[in-house]
This record gives structure tokens, C-alpha cells and sequence, in this order.
């Protein structure tokens, strides 16, 4: 069977000279690999059309919906953001009704606003212990669905950010019970159900309508590599196809099309060796870490409770009695230990491992936290000396015995759980999102509806949606992240911290 990549490498190689785009003509500028200059091309005869395919890109769609057990599968070229559009669009008609996980993804949020949906939060539990959204429990979606009827999808997070894992299979049953699609955002789930050793099958094996993966985020693809998976008879195949056309590039790029199959090809042939060395390693690293007297870290371990799974590859470390935050700990594995991280909030942080990782970077990684938790113990620990302090930090340290004690741990539980609460909601995601708007300075907002949404970068998830109300826990939460210096969205720093809100009647 002929793959994309080889057939690229072939041409490029090839005596044919390109009087087509792009524009670079396969030949080498400025100071980018010449390799990828000559293996992106466009639709010239032998190498399909992703938006009609009948040929060599057909046959890699149907190698990947065989792979994770869909019955169709779309390859994306602009990230999982394409394909949740494009399940929301056409699992639900204008002005829909969905039924969403609070801690989905922006673009999840930005279907809504462009279709007009109705939108119907379920709000995921909190793991107290850590301070991060749990996965959402079957139970929520029944007792949702039993509210109200008229809901016509469900879109939930599996595995979240931080690598919990729902119990799909049973939540797909539920939803199918009702009547209803059930959209899976899998993004950080590429890697799920593709070897019997995995943690947990793929949301494509346990039923679900439609399913999205970022082939990048958890297997060696390049970044805007993604899937869309469909089964079943409840989604329109036809009008799924239009608005993949409506939301992708009619200039799909064929370089990152070759990435994944490039990615997909070797987990179908090597994904057992390589999946069995990623859980040696990983296996290995969390039994070492288990050493660490102050720092803490989520155990792979199945709750019997609720059925929530924590994701191998994910390393949440929580700061516990380090003394630290989530932001140094970040920051001290990046600047002295050139360790770089996916993300910090206020007491953790997150280290993503999938097959891509060496042995050299299991072993850093052990060694720099059985380091920084021993030093955390020593009567001498200054962990704020080993950043670089701007002016503002140093306002900031000075002031740090005020911080944590505002920021003890009760304080974070019962902050992050009262903004996970049901939001106020006073007007709709479009109603706002269009509305005129003024800045109100962030220790005045109490009480005023958002014009914009707020929220820490990464992961995303929204702290206060257009068309909500600031409440008072929320406006503290924000001021407290703030004084944290995590990374907060739709905050202006102009001397005075600023939202964005809607004008007063």
C-alpha cells in the first residue's frame, strides 16, 4: 500500500518541475529545511483532494478509521479546533440546544456563538485534593438529559487537560437512550485504544457519534495535525463533509497530511514496542517519584466510585507542602533545570510524556524533582532566588506572606469549586459576544455582566463566558491568580487590571 509521505518524497526526488503552488517551487529560502519545501505540493494529478477523496488520501482514511475503530474517519489539517466545529455544526441545527462540559475548549464555545446555540452546562466535579476539574460522571448526564428534553447533543472532555478519563462507554449508552448524539473531544486521546496495554479504549471503541483527536498532542505528528471520527446512523455523513469544507482550508497542507500518516502508520506497525517502552518508563518514573516527601502527583489508579481514569503520560505535580506554586515549580524546572512544561495554575503543574519521550528525559525529570522536594524540606530553602525577578516579582515577593496566606490550600478548594458552580447566566453567548462593552477596572466588576471571555492560558477552560455575571468569588479568584502571576486571558494589564463588560442599561 502506497503512503503519502513516500509518494511526497518520491515526487520531490523526481525529475517533474512544479508549474503549480506553492509558490516557493519545492526550492530552498530563507532558513527553512529544504526537506519541507519539497514535499509541499497541492492537488496535482496522483495526489488527491482531502475534500473529494478517491484516492491515495481515501485510502489513508480508511487506515485510520480502521486503527481506532470508527466507522469513518476525516483527516483534519487545522487542528482539533476544524473538528469540533465541524461536529457541532452538524450535530445541531441553528440555534440548537447542546448539552457541554464547562471545561471545553474555546472553539467549542465559539460553535456556539457561530450557530446561536443554547447551551446547557454540565459542570465537572472537582478533584479537591489537586485542584483540577474531575472527568464528568454518567449520573450528570442522565440527570441533565431528565431535566431537559429538548437538548440535542452532548458534548463532553475525555481525557481532560489534566488526563482524566470519563467512562464513556457508559455516558455513550445514556445519551443513545435518550435519543441524542454524543460528540467526544479527545483531543489529548490520540494515543487511546490503539495497543490492548493502553489505560482505556478510545471514545470511537466505547460508541460515540463523533469523536475528535489532536494527533499531535499525544503522538509524534505535527502541531494542526487532527481527526474526526464518525459512527452510527445519527449524524448526516454528507452534511458532516460540508462543513469540514466550510471550516478547512481548500489549500490543505500536504506536508501535514504526511505527518499523519506518517504518525498513524507507525503506531499501526510499531505502536505495541513503542507503547510498551512509554509505560516501562512512565511506570518507572512515577515509582521514583513516589520518593518526594512534600511534592504530590495523581496516581493512574481507576476510582470505583465514579469509573474516572487518570491518563499514563500526564504528570500532574502538585506543589502540597513544598511551599511553592504551581507557577515557580514551572519556573524553576524551566530556568535551572532547563525542564520545559505544558502548563502551571496556582498549585500545580503539568509535564506531558507520550512515545516521543527518551530515557534522558524520564531521568531529568526525576532527578529535578527528587532535588527541588529535597531542598523544599532544608531549613535554608530560598526557591524564589533561583527565578529571574523583573521589578514586578520583586513587588510581588515582598508581599509573599500576604499571597500565601490568602492562598492556603482551603482557600484554593473553595475558590476553584465556587467558580465551577452554575454561572449566571443573563444573556446569550451571542446576545453578548456582540454587545457594546466598556472596561471596568477587575476589583469593581462584582456583579456586572461579561462582555468577553476570561480564563487561564493554558488549558482554556472559561472562568466567565459573554453574557455572565462576575460574582464575587470569581472576581477573587482572579485577583488572587493575578497577585500568582499565572496567565490570564481577556484581563487587560494597563496599569489597572480591566474586563471587558457590557454597558449598563
Amino acid at each position: 500500500m502506497e503512503h503519502l509521505y513516500e509518494k511526497l518524497k518520491t515526487y520531490a526526488e523526481g525529475e517533474d518541475y512544479p508549474y503549480h503552488m506553492p509558490g516557493h517551487k519545492r526550492r530552498l529560502y530563507g532558513e527553512m529545511p529544504p526537506e519541507v519545501y519539497r514535499m509541499d505540493v497541492t492537488e496535482i494529478d496522483g495526489f488527491d483532494d482531502l475534500h473529494c477523496p478517491e484516492g491515495i488520501l481515501r485510502d489513508l482514511q480508511e487506515r485510520v478509521a480502521k486503527l481506532y475503530g470508527a466507522e469513518e474517519s476525516f483527516c483534519l489539517v487545522g487542528g482539533s479546533t476544524a473538528g469540533i466545529l465541524s461536529a457541532l455544526s452538524v450535530a445541531l441545527p441553528e440555534g440548537g440546544h447542546l448539552l457541554m462540559a464547562r471545561n471545553c475548549h474555546k472553539s467549542a464555545y465559539h460553535a456556539a456563538y457561530l450557530r446561536n446555540l443554547k447551551v446547557t452546562y454540565l459542570m465537572p466535579p472537582l478533584l479537591e485534593e489537586f485542584g483540577i476539574c474531575d472527568g464528568i460522571r454518567p449520573k450528570q448526564v442522565q440527570k441533565a438529559l431528565e431535566a431537559d428534553p429538548r437538548v440535542q447533543a452532548v458534548l463532553i472532555v475525555s481525557p481532560t487537560y489534566e488526563g482524566r478519563i470519563s467512562p464513556v462507554r457508559e455516558i455513550a449508552e445514556i445519551v443513545h437512550r435518550y435519543g441524542k448524539i454524543l460528540i467526544v473531544d479527545e483531543a489529548h486521546g490520540a494515543h487511546l485504544g490503539l495497543v490492548e496495554e493502553n489505560v482505556a479504549e478510545n471514545s470511537c471503541q466505547a460508541g460515540a457519534d463523533l469523536v475528535i483527536h489532536s494527533v499531535h498532542k499525544t503522538l509524534p505528528a505535527m502541531t494542526q495535525t487532527a481527526l474526526l471520527h464518525v459512527s452510527g446512523e445519527r449524524v448526516d455523513r454528507e452534511r458532516l463533509r460540508r462543513f469540514l469544507r466550510i471550516y478547512q482550508s481548500s489549500s490543505p497542507s500536504y506536508v501535514l497530511m504526511a505527518s499523519i500518516d506518517n504518525a498513524v502508520t507507525l503506531m499501526g506497525q510499531e505502536g505495541e514496542g513503542l507503547y510498551e517502552e512509554f509505560l516501562r518508563n512512565f511506570t518507572w518514573l512515577t515509582k521514583e517519584l513516589s520518593a518526594c516527601k512534600h511534592f504530590r502527583f495523581l496516581t493512574t489508579k481507576e476510582s470505583r466510585t465514579s469509573g474516572i481514569r487518570q491518563d499514563l503520560g500526564k504528570l500532574v505535580i502538585h506543589a502540597g507542602s513544598s511551599g511553592l506554586t504551581g507557577q515557580q515549580i514551572y519556573d524553576i524546572l524551566r530556568e535551572k533545570y532547563h525542564l520545559q512544561l505544558e502548563m502551571a495554575a496556582g498549585e500545580y503543574c503539568l509535564a506531558m510524556f507520550t512515545v516521543g519521550d527518551t530515557q534522558e528525559g524520564y531521568q531529568r525529570m526525576r532527578d529535578a524533582l527528587l532535588a527541588m522536594d529535597e531542598e523544599a524540606g532544608s531549613s535554608n530553602c530560598d526557591h524564589g532566588k533561583l527565578r529571574a525577578q523583573s521589578a514586578e516579582d520583586e513587588r510581588k515577593r515582598s508581599n509573599d506572606h500576604v499571597i500565601r496566606e490568602a492562598w492556603d490550600m482551603p482557600a484554593i478548594k473553595k475558590t476553584l469549586h465556587e467558580t465551577l458552580e452554575m454561572p449566571i447566566i443573563k444573556k446569550t453567548l451571542c446576545e453578548a459576544w456582540d454587545a457594546p462593552w466598556e472596561e471596568v477596572a477587575l476589583s469593581e466588576c462584582e456583579g456586572r455582566i461579561a462582555a468577553e471571555f476570561v480564563n487561564l492560558y493554558p488549558p482554556g477552560t472559561p472562568i466567565v463566558v459573554p453574557g455572565e455575571a462576575f460574582t464575587k468569588e470569581i472576581r477573587d479568584a482572579l485577583l488572587r491568580w493575578r497577585d500568582q502571576g499565572l496567565r490570564l486571558r481577556g484581563v487587560a494589564e494597563d496599569g489597572e487590571c480591566k474586563v471587558r463588560c457590557l454597558l449598563k442599561a
